[in-house]
């Protein structure tokens, strides 16, 4: 069972966010905060898997908050839920150590899979913050790394070329020089590479 703290300043995101966990298979949400010293201190006291963890925050902004949880709870992962897509804050919580960074706008099924995918120990970021990250992205060009995030959610080349309008060889194409950059044998394990970093 992954235990969650789900650390909001407003009381609707919280609740909201806590019953759709408690639906999830694998998932309990042990605890909430509304603020970061609060958020600090019951995460402490909780001892939770992952942080759910929103960045505007009383008290301490929740990057300073991901920097004390790396601190004083080193085996406890921290997941970024935010609607900040600014520039930077995505290169500011990775530093502080978050494994994930995720946007408020994004689905319950996508939040659920990311706080197993880091709590068994990867990182995710959210698709649309790619172009803040592309920097520290690795080998893989938007393209063949917006193929292979659709490949890691389980669609074959041709649901690929419906959904981004290509041919299937140019979907294959995209895959197989992906696989390649990531020194991979399979595709299998391009995904598994790119997804521990991050990167789909």
């Amino acid at each position: 069972m992954i235990k969650v703290l789900v650390v909001d300043d407003h009381d609707v995101v919280r609740s909201g966010l806590t019953a759709l966990l408690t639906t999830e298979l694998g998932i309990e949400v042990v605890g909430q905060a509304a603020d970061g010293p609060a958020a600090l201190a019951e995460a402490q006291r909780l001892g939770p898997d992952v942080v759910l963890l929103d960045i505007d925050l009383p008290g301490a902004d929740g990057i300073a908050v991901a920097a004390g949880l790396a601190e004083r709870l080193p085996a406890c992962r921290v997941l970024m839920l935010t609607a900040l897509d600014r520039p930077g804050h995505l290169r500011r919580a990775l530093a502080a150590g978050a494994a994930g960074y995720l946007l408020k706008s994004t689905t319950p099924a996508r939040t659920a899979d990311a706080i197993r995918r880091i709590a068994a120990g990867g990182r995710v970021i959210d698709p649309r913050m790619r172009g803040e990250e592309r920097a520290g992205a690795g080998p893989l060009t938007d393209k063949e790394a917006e193929a292979l995030r659709l490949a890691a959610d389980g669609a074959h080349s041709r649901e690929i070329a419906a959904e981004l309008f290509l041919s299937v060889g140019t979907v294959r194409n995209r895959l197989s020089s992906a696989v390649g950059k990531l020194h991979a044998r399979t595709l299998v394990d391009a995904v598994r590479i790119a997804r521990d970093q991050g990167w789909v």
